[in-house]
């Protein structure tokens, strides 16, 4: 085969020149372009590596990289991040971190390339970089001098690692030589460094076991008075596909702003009370589990939730009612809404008389009788009935100041979403799914309704625009639950649009204006289509 030696186009003349992209060997020209953008993103991820492993020694609960896409979600406008819930729905926080990511790998090769031109150019990137994470960081509820030590390992990595595989690509350069020993050194180099990244994270992540602990502590811990009977206090429906009454702790909805989920050992959380009120009130846990704990079945749910969705469960919270806790401290007149923030430093303003009145609003210790569940606020969290979540359900929960809505704002507010968020009355259709085959004749439809804290007194059933039919209820402890229902209605041969609509204890019915859950709840009727045959 004739091998063509001609010199490339352009300035490029002496193909022995050692800036000359090509070389002769043998007879053969071969494109000898150093790998500047291998170089960069090999330093990159180590620098990854090195930092991440830094957080997981050093029981950090945010990576840079992980920091970084919090600051991202608080950023993002809430008709955004409201349309990437829907869109990606539980994948949206790993689709931003891929994202992240890709980008970083992009920005890693661009300070490869840069570095063909001398040594400061990617010094520039680096930094920038190592900026950007350490402003993310500090930016965390509690942030300090610790939490940036991983961004300063990541950047001395990323400096060190980078100038070592520039060393060996600049030996190389001088040489025409493919198989030459300074290639050698790249790839040897090159192959360390890789190596010492997956070993150095790999070994991070063994040393910050102790993080995992906390999910260990919590599977052991008892708490006095908090019963683990799983027997529903209700009576359930009989109409296999509806909804369980207790909603089990893997299966309920989970819906948050962080990526890391805080794990706070029992000893080291505390929550302090404070503002417009007589005397503050610093709790440990201890504190907490000794006063009197109520156990109440209620159901939680997210403003976000679309008509007939998922976002929505239902189990027994065991805490202590901060109506109990409210009235010890003396709190002012002047006072309307409780400050919530959480150990990451998400923030929410809840209306004063929702903790203060004959409602079961706690600080909840337990979920289904057993302790919270890490991704669900262990150690203590709060519940409130009759709120969206947004205003009122604080994961981690570590502080509370008694204020007033005229000062206070919560985070979702300040993305357009209305400031206090009472829930709005709601059903949904569980049996037949939409677009089943039924038989034609009678046909048994079931569901859930709810309106926490006015309760339901009844769900009708619609098909084709026909007379509602009342359905069949079963029976709940209290008005801050769900109920499931079922009816059996006349369905003939074709195809058939069914409805469901729920009464509150109140006389309101729900309405069948559509509207979208920003900026204080969905509305609109759940329908679903049928085939009868």
């Amino acid at each position: 085969m004739r091998v063509s030696t001609r010199a490339p186009s352009g300035d490029c003349k002496d193909v022995t020149s050692a800036s000359c992209p090509v070389t002769r060997h043998n007879g053969h020209v071969t494109d000898r372009r150093p790998p500047w953008a291998l170089a960069g993103v090999l330093a990159g991820l180590a620098g990854l590596a090195t930092s991440y492993a830094a957080a997981m020694v050093l029981t950090i609960r945010e990576s840079p990289v992980v920091a970084v896409a919090e600051m991202v979600i608080r950023l993002t406008p809430g008709e955004a991040a409201e349309r990437a819930i829907s869109v990606l729905g539980h994948f949206d926080k790993p689709a931003l971190v891929i994202g992240i990511l890709l980008i970083l790998l992009a920005l890693f090769a661009l300070a490869g390339r840069l570095a063909e031109k001398g040594f400061w150019q990617p010094m520039v990137v680096w930094f920038a970089l190592a900026g950007l994470g350490l402003g993310a960081v500090l930016a965390q509820r509690s942030a300090g001098l610790a939490d940036s030590l991983p961004v300063l390992i990541g950047l001395v990595t990323w400096v060190t690692a980078h100038s070592a595989l520039n060393d060996a690509l600049r030996r190389e350069r001088r040489r025409p030589d493919l198989e030459s020993r300074e290639r050698r050194v790249f790839v040897m180099v090159a192959g360390a460094i890789s190596l010492a990244a997956v070993g150095i994270a790999a070994g991070g992540r063994v040393v910050g076991a102790g993080r995992r602990h906390v999910e260990a502590s919590r599977r052991l811990l008892r708490i006095p008075g908090v019963t683990r009977r799983q027997a529903p206090v209700a009576t359930s429906v009989d109409l296999a596909g509806i909804a369980p009454w207790q909603t089990p702790n893997e299966d309920f909805y989970l819906i948050d702003t962080t990526l890391a989920k805080p794990t706070i050992e029992p000893q080291d959380w505390a929550l302090r009370i404070h503002g417009l009120v007589d005397r503050e009130l610093v709790l440990t846990y201890s504190d907490l589990v000794e006063r009197e704990l109520t156990e109440s079945w209620i159901t939680l749910n997210c403003v976000s939730n679309e008509v007939g969705g998922g976002l929505v469960g239902n189990a027994r919270w065991s805490g202590v009612r901060l109506a109990d806790l409210l009235a010890d401290l003396g709190v002012s007149d002047q006072a309307d809404a409780v400050l919530q923030t959480s150990h990451d430093g998400w923030f929410c303003a809840t209306p004063l008389a929702a903790l203060t009145d004959d409602r079961d609003a706690m600080l909840a210790v337990a979920m289904n009788g057993r302790p919270l569940p890490i991704e669900h606020g262990f150690p203590v969290r709060t519940i409130v009935p009759g709120l969206y979540g947004y205003v009122s359900a604080t994961k981690w929960v570590v502080d509370m100041e008694v204020t007033t809505f005229e000062t206070a704002v919560g985070y979702w507010t300040t993305k357009g979403w209305s400031a206090e968020g009472p829930v709005k009355i709601a059903s949904r259709i569980d049996v037949p799914r939409s677009g089943d085959d039924v038989e034609v004749g009678d046909v048994q439809i079931g569901g859930v309704a709810w309106h926490q804290h006015t309760g339901i007194e009844a769900v009708e059933v619609q098909v084709d625009g026909r007379e509602w039919e009342r359905a069949e209820l079963g029976e709940v402890p209290s008005v801050d639950t769900w109920v499931q229902w079922k009816v059996t209605v006349d369905v003939p041969e074709g195809d058939h649009t069914v409805r469901v609509r729920a009464i509150g204890k109140d006389g309101a019915t729900q309405t069948d204006v559509v509207r979208a859950p920003d900026p204080d709840g969905s509305t609109g009727l759940h329908a679903i289509e049928i085939s009868a045959s």
